[in-house]
């Protein structure tokens, strides 16, 4: 596998491609991620991996067009996930959810594509019959998680918290 197209990012705020050495926009690092191009955005002066950053701003230049994707109260609750238990099962929830999503259009096209002929309601049925399944696998690994991590601070606590038979 070949190294990540570099980008770097000027003092001046500005990106600049050093592969089609030119500078670019938020705009074309987006084109970048829907064509699957790998890349990583280096800040040119402390030479910090700041990819998330960037992108970041791509889907909030998004959100600010057209029809949201993400509610107010979605993010409110994203938000709220930062700095608990629960961040990092959040986080995983979130990826494989997108992941069951992208894999459910995906085979549903090809699946469209290879039988022309067949019924476009029973294969789409069939398929959200196994993503389905899918998703209950998904969810049911994290449940164990939260219910694992819900365990797990509740014995720090009462470790760090004195019993009423200690007073």
């Amino acid at each position: 596998m070949s190294e990540p197209r570099v980008i770097k990012k000027y003092p001046n705020r500005r990106l600049y491609d050093t592969v089609e050495s030119r500078y670019i926009t938020l705009a074309d690092i987006r084109r970048l991620v829907v064509e699957r191009i790998d890349f990583v955005v280096v800040d040119k002066k402390s030479q910090e991996d700041i990819t998330r950053s960037i992108l970041l701003q791509v889907i909030a230049e998004q959100e600010h067009r057209g029809e949201p994707l993400m509610s107010r109260d979605f993010l409110s609750q994203v938000i709220r996930s930062y700095g608990g238990p629960a961040q990092g099962v959040v986080g995983s929830y979130l990826e494989q959810s997108l992941k069951l999503i992208a894999n459910h259009h995906r085979e549903l096209k090809d699946q469209l594509k290879s039988s022309p002929s067949a019924q476009p309601l029973e294969s789409a049925a069939s398929l959200a019959e196994r993503n389905y399944q899918r998703w209950r696998s998904v969810q049911n690994d994290i449940f164990k998680l939260l219910a694992n991590a819900g365990g797990a601070a509740r014995e720090e606590q009462a470790a760090v918290e004195p019993g009423p038979d200690t007073l």
